[in-house]
């Protein structure tokens, strides 16, 4: 007995390549090219003369014109993740740019006074409104209210962090948490005004680069407590487990172990704070004073700083003064990155060496 077999009909998919149509390497550069033309020719067109509207326009037409562009050839899947980036891009864009732009006028103003001359003399005998005169003086008292500020705040910052990661755990750790959160937004005047209730009025203190100088101590401190915290979280607690099973105490794990290892990063944390505290004018002006005369005495008698020296010369108006004033803008520039550049050498050199 035989039985018919019916053949059922035989469906080809048909193949899907294995890749797809890709846009060239050169079409976000080509894409960025075009929307600078589209912004400029939309600003023009609309008569608006700031460049800021222009580049919004650009920027926008960026974004939809790589998504266009990629959802054509590629695909919508892949104009997601190019729009993505393209964003990443736009926001780092305008976020560089403005810094340029303020760099850039700081260097090109600031340049046309600043000289050897600038650089060591005072403004002693010389009238706000006329021409000459230095910033010595008030770059001595930065460096030394600043180095005083981290001499008080980076041990106590330091120790502090290392007690709430190491140690802390209680209800005493969450109070010094608390605390150091709500000293984070403390507005610079209040720290002033701290500083000017207790040791000037109350102990009789006039004013002095020292005054100030605690004043910034105070609004460092949080910065470093933080950014200590959060470094010393990232060390592996492996390494500490290692090293507690071989014997070593505690106390010299954390120096040896822990503390080297997060070197760089407790650094970083350490020269934000200072570049946070350097341009800080209220708390100056409350303890320190300002004077034209070069102090070399932090612990009595009236300072300048550079924050203070150039809302001084600013105030005036002249072209002289705010001349004065953008170079000494430049040089408080110039001293930061010149702490930070410093600070990032000590780190890599402290930091222990992991190569064989």
């Amino acid at each position: 007995m035989s039985h018919a077999v019916q053949e059922r009909p035989v469906t080809v998919t048909p193949r899907r390549p294995l890749s797809h149509a890709r846009l060239p390497r050169w079409t976000p550069a080509a894409i960025a090219v075009f929307s600078i033309a589209a912004g400029c020719g939309i600003g023009l067109a609309a008569g608006w003369h700031s460049k800021v509207q222009w580049g919004l326009i650009s920027a926008l037409v960026f974004v939809l014109t790589t998504y266009a562009v990629t959802t054509k050839v590629e695909g919508s899947r892949q104009a997601k993740d190019r729009v993505a980036t393209s964003l990443i891009w736009v926001s780092f864009v305008l976020a560089v740019v403005p810094l340029l732009s303020l760099a850039w006028v700081t260097i090109s103003k600031g340049m046309e006074v600043l000289d050897g001359y600038f650089l060591t003399h005072s403004m002693n005998g010389v009238l706000d409104a006329e021409a000459g005169g230095g910033v010595y003086h008030a770059l001595l008292g930065t460096i030394e209210q600043v180095g005083i500020a981290t001499l008080i705040a980076a041990p106590i910052g330091l120790l502090t962090a290392v007690y709430l990661v190491e140690y802390g755990g209680g209800k005493l750790a969450q109070a010094v948490t608390f605390f150091v959160d709500v000293m984070t937004g403390i507005p610079s005047i209040v720290a002033g005004l701290f500083v000017l209730a207790t040791w000037n009025l109350m102990l009789g203190f006039g004013p002095s680069g020292f005054a100030g100088a605690m004043a910034l101590a105070i609004l460092m401190m949080p910065v470093v407590v933080r950014s200590t915290e959060e470094m010393l979280k990232l060390v592996p607690n492996e390494l500490r487990e290692a090293s507690l099973a071989l014997g070593v105490p505690k106390w010299r794990t954390i120096l040896k172990v822990v503390l080297p290892t997060a070197i760089g990063g407790i650094t970083t944390g350490v020269m934000l704070a200072v570049a946070r505290i350097t341009g800080e004018t209220a708390p100056v002006l409350l303890l320190v004073f300002g004077t034209k005369l070069i102090n070399p005495n932090p612990f009595e008698g009236a300072q300048s700083s550079l924050p203070l020296y150039v809302y001084e010369q600013y105030a005036v108006g002249t072209d002289a003064a705010v001349a004065r004033a953008w170079a000494a803008a430049l040089v408080l520039i110039a001293f930061v990155m010149i702490l930070n550049l410093v600070a990032r050498g000590i780190a890599r050199w402290k930091a222990p060496k992991t190569g064989r």
